[in-house]
């Protein structure tokens, strides 16, 4: 019992260190990313403390990190003290809380009478993607916390419409989920991760309609571009942590960056084959030293992949309005990710055992009709779908606003200005 709550005690902190490192250098990434994007230069001056070594702007995390350490700790007059401390811990720790359940493998480390050491921090939780589910889907509560204790009109804002937003996204993210689940039989993500190892087809391939709903809904649940409606800078000055600053403010910060690396790391385990490709890592579900290290690499490389193409779409893609962003999850996710999962209970319920009884393999006809699924879907949607890129003025809005104005003597007044109201 003590020797499990050590080797826990140890995942944890050695995850908290790679977690905060990753999230504090992936700023510098996401820096140099946008530079690259924009035709310039981004931070390259600062190395080594006290010296000239520069060694490309690597120091540039930690300067900023000693910056906002220091900064001064001013908590405004009209705040709810309470909720406001506890806002940012809630969304900490919810950013956090996921990767308890990540699965990287088990290995042996080849020392008699030791076990395999699993090095997912809890191994074999049978309720893996609820937990996952819920725990990403705690952070509302900070968001909301942290609007409504700020006492600012701009917080509250932009609290409602995180929560707006993230409880949209819900719904289309927790059906392809749902489709996942069906199709692998388990909740386990270890489970699921291993199926796309033995069988060398990873989900992507097999359900492409369910990872691009799964994928669209994880970006807009991470809040990155042209999902970051909550914290419009030209609308709602910082959003909902606009009354935020010092390390309250970079623990918000940090917990954005890590809900992106969330995503990533979901995207890789349910879609991309978690530790797995070809000829490379095996599909044993326990592997030596070696082998652990290879498919650590393996699963950071697409991990950061991944990442890398969330940055570069936010540094390449307009912002969506806001009823763009909600028309989105309410029309077209919602509706691909019921036909996903309408297609898997059709499919074991009647077609299954019908390729099984013709003697053909289920595998590849699963994924045809997958395949022909998405494209149908996609076609259809772009047929019938007015197009998400129309920026051009809501005139029925337009119309309400004007009629809302003659019917109102208050905003009529001359010594009232409507942004008052």
């Amino acid at each position: 019992m003590i020797s499990f709550a050590v080797v826990t005690c140890i995942k944890i902190a050695v995850l908290l260190a790679a977690l905060m490192t990753a999230a504090a250098y992936l700023v510098l990434v996401e820096r140099w990313i946008a530079a690259w994007v924009q035709d310039r230069l981004g931070p390259n001056r600062v190395g080594i403390p006290l010296t000239n070594i520069r060694i490309f702007g690597l120091g540039q995390p930690i300067a900023d990190g000693l910056k906002l350490i220091f900064k001064e700790e001013f908590v405004p007059g009209h705040v709810d003290r309470i909720l406001y401390n506890v806002a940012p811990v809630v969304t900490f720790v919810a950013a956090v809380a996921v990767y308890a359940v990540v699965p990287l493998g088990a290995v042996d480390l080849g020392i008699s009478g030791w076990a395999p050491v699993d090095l997912t921090v809890v191994p074999a939780f049978d309720a893996a993607l609820i937990f996952l589910f819920a725990a990403n889907g705690a952070a509302v509560y900070g968001i909301i916390l942290a609007g409504w204790s700020s006492n600012n009109k701009y917080s509250l804002f932009g609290a409602m419409r995180g929560a707006a937003q993230l409880i949209a996204y819900e719904i289309p993210l927790s059906l392809a989920l749902i489709a996942l689940a069906c199709y692998a039989g388990t909740l386990r993500i270890d489970e699921i991760v291993l199926q796309q190892a033995e069988s060398g087809v990873w989900n992507i391939v097999l359900h492409p309609l369910a990872f691009v709903v799964f994928f669209v809904a994880a970006t807009a649940e991470a809040g990155r571009l042209p999902f970051d409606l909550p914290e419009t800078e030209q609308e709602l000055v910082g959003g909902f942590h606009t009354e935020y600053s010092g390390m309250r403010l970079m623990t918000f910060l940090v917990s954005e960056f890590l809900h992106m690396i969330t995503a990533a790391v979901v995207i890789v385990l349910l879609f991309l084959g978690g530790w797995h490709l070809w000829f490379l890592t095996g599909s044993e579900p326990v592997a030596g030293i070696g082998g652990a290290i290879i498919r650590i690499v393996v699963f950071v490389a697409k991990v950061l992949a991944v990442v890398f193409f969330f940055m570069w779409m936010r540094w390449s893609w307009p912002r969506f309005r806001f009823d763009q962003l909600m028309t989105l999850a309410w029309k077209p996710l919602i509706s691909w990710g019921i036909v996903q999962v309408t297609i898997l209970v059709v499919w074991y319920a009647w077609w299954e055992p019908l390729v099984v009884s013709q003697g053909w393999s289920s595998l590849p006809v699963l994924g045809l009709i997958n395949w022909v699924t998405f494209i149908l879907t996609w076609v259809i949607t772009a047929a019938v779908a007015q197009p998400h890129y129309d920026n051009s003025p809501r005139r029925d809005l337009v119309r309400l606003a004007q009629d809302m104005r003659e019917g109102s003597p208050y905003l009529e007044s001359p010594t009232v200005r409507p942004c008052d109201a």
